[in-house]
């Protein structure tokens, strides 16, 4: 056999391209180990902390020193960009968009004005200029209780904690934070949305920081604290994203923030759990009927879904994983998967992108057409309703088809409230919507008989709610006037909030 010298004796050039191969893989290999020794040094110093904090630290910034990873992401969350072929993180005035919802909501705070909403980034700037909240200025009140906070800041917990300190009891202190009306903490809740609202300040581990939703999983027997981890990247995020009300029972004076899941969490067990405490939001000003207003049952809805079936967490698809050098972090630009399909959807799901998006918006269209049919019903239901009792009906006759206005628009509530119900659970929400549909029929034929006993036989005459503008003339709403007043509000009540808001925060220690 011969030898490789032997063959580099009959032909030089042969060892050429050995030594030249060589030195390739040498220097690769010196590559490698260069970026394999470089990565673990960036794993190692990736988290050590360089500032120390408590968990009551609402400042994101300030924990953003030690992941600014994390934080370069988050703040990501300001962006407004993206819209969706429904909705996003755009802004978008949703009564614009669909003028019936004025009527629905007559006499509710959600008829002055409702948008689509934006990033966490945005949270207290948008609470601060909603015309729900009023405008509290010159001792006037703010309509809405302190309650209203509680999802908007890592302000909250600290103020909660504050509260639980002098009373020196843990129900007595959250519930002062309820207590008073929404302006009175509005020089303490400032910060948006973040980072205390969801870790742990020691471990960093995901906790629960409202009170609300451990009160439910207590009411349920349920032990929160045993929840995995995978689970805690949905339950961290079911503090706020679910269906509540404000309980009057609990303390007296206090608007104490519940979640209605005593009896179950489909729509048809806290509707019963409502009823059965004859509770409402509010009368509707048409109809008279007592409603019910779904907030953002996300988490309820979510939950019935195939992707909550298969172990996938909200934070699966709002918060993917990226990789930066040698490290590995969840995003914090928390946003629609359509954003980003590839770090979403497509982890999972080997189809192109337009595809993915095409399935999407074909599972929105349809629960969309169902929504859009009861949104028509209810709204007659109210108009006609208001004929009865302009006819002079009385409370009797009413009753039933009172109710199946309350049911009907709860239900209708429930999927128009949800962010993602008709993808993450089309199925529920198309059976909900279905329902609803039909209570809606039912307080139609229960009316029609009422006004027909009345002497009315004619059809009824619907008033021109073409636009917004139109739409809140026909309730009542001066909206010049809430306008007006909210823009004063704004340019000299909320400049003290965070004057006051940045000197005390100017005395918070922190130990770099």
């Amino acid at each position: 056999m011969t030898t490789i010298s032997e063959k580099i004796k009959q032909k030089p050039w042969l060892g050429w391209v050995l030594f030249l191969g060589t030195m390739v893989i040498v220097f690769l290999l010196g590559l490698l180990a260069s970026s394999v020794m470089e990565r673990r040094a960036e794993a190692v110093f990736a988290y050590q902390p360089t500032v120390e904090h408590g968990q009551f630290e609402p400042r994101n910034e300030v924990w953003g020193e030690n992941f600014p990873r994390e934080y370069e992401t988050f703040l990501k969350t300001a962006d407004t960009s993206f819209k969706s072929k429904y909705n996003g993180s755009a802004w978008i005035d949703m009564l614009e968009e669909d003028p019936r919802l004025v009527v629905l909501w007559a006499g509710y705070g959600f008829s002055k004005e409702y948008n689509q909403g934006r990033g966490h980034q945005h949270a207290i700037d948008d609470i601060q200029n909603i015309l729900r909240t009023g405008a509290p200025i010159d001792e006037k009140k703010s309509p809405m209780p302190n309650t209203c906070w509680t999802c908007k800041s890592p302000d909250v917990p600290r103020v909660m904690n504050q509260y639980i300190e002098e009373e020196g009891d843990f129900t007595k202190g959250v519930a002062k934070f309820y207590s008073g009306s929404w302006e009175e903490l509005g020089h303490q809740i400032v910060n948006p949305i973040g980072c205390a609202d969801c870790h742990d300040a020691e471990t960093m581990d995901l906790h629960i920081s409202r009170p609300a939703l451990i009160e439910a999983f207590n009411r349920r027997g349920k032990d929160i604290s045993k929840a995995t981890h995978q689970e805690m990247r949905s339950l961290v995020c079911a503090q706020c994203h679910v269906e509540y009300y404000f309980n009057p029972n609990i303390v007296e004076g206090s608007p104490y923030l519940t979640f209605p899941w005593d009896d179950g969490q489909s729509a048809e067990s806290m509707e019963a759990y409502y009823d059965n405490m004859e509770f409402s939001d509010w009368t509707h000003k048409l109809s008279r009927a007592p409603m019910l207003k779904a907030q953002h049952p996300d988490y309820e809805i979510f939950q019935t879904g195939i992707h909550a079936k298969r172990g996938v967490a909200c934070a699966d698809c709002h918060m993917p994983y990226v990789s930066e050098g040698g490290v590995k972090f969840s995003s914090h630009h928390i946003v629609s998967p359509l954003k980003h399909v590839s770090k979403t959807c497509q982890v999972c799901h080997r189809e192109e992108t337009d595809q993915l998006v095409a399935d999407v918006y074909e599972r929105q269209d349809k629960v969309a057409e169902a929504r859009n049919s009861l949104e028509k019903l209810l709204v007659r239901a109210h108009v006609e309703a208001k004929k009865a009792w302009d006819l002079g009906a009385d409370e009797k006759r009413m009753q039933a088809a009172l109710i199946d206005i309350r049911h009907a628009q709860w239900r209708w509530d429930y999927v128009a409230a949800s962010h993602g119900s008709s993808f993450h659970s089309p199925v529920e929400t198309s059976r909900v919507l279905s329902t609803g549909i039909e209570k809606a029929q039912e307080a139609r034929l229960k009316i029609s008989r009422v006004l027909a006993d009345l002497g009315n036989n004619e059809p009824i005459e619907y008033p021109d709610i073409a636009t917004k503008a139109k739409a809140q003339e026909y309730i009542g709403l001066d909206m010049e006037k809430l306008n007006s007043e909210k823009k004063k509000f704004v340019k000299e009540v909320v400049p003290v909030w965070l004057e006051k808001a940045a000197k005390r925060e100017a005395q918070y220690e922190v130990n770099r």
